[in-house]
């Protein structure tokens, strides 16, 4: 079975190929986001420790620490998209 790591890595090598191969502006945003949202898998993936319990007052907590920076990474990468978005659009309204 694949792990978590390997898929963040394989799903990151898809997103780096769609930067390599498109050239259309709206493409490479998404390709972008597919290499940050392997990204995120990768390091869950890493910080995944079984038998763990919660970080709420429990015998053995898992560190909470890499959930919350992937959580920070996904709200940053949804402003940096919708800025890249606008840009896009106010680029394609100015040529016209």
């Amino acid at each position: 079975m694949i792990s978590p790591e390997q898929a963040g890595i394989a799903i990151m090598l898809v997103g780096i190929y769609g930067l390599m191969a498109k050239r259309e502006p709206i493409k490479l945003v998404l390709s972008i986001n597919v290499v940050s949202l392997g990204l995120v898998l990768f390091f869950i993936g890493l910080a995944y420790s079984p038998g763990r319990d919660v970080p709420v007052m429990p015998a053995e907590p898992v560190d909470p620490l890499p959930a919350t920076l992937m959580l920070t990474t996904l709200v940053v990468d949804v402003a940096i998209t919708s800025l890249a978005l606008a840009m896009i659009i106010r680029m394609r309204g100015e040529g016209n």
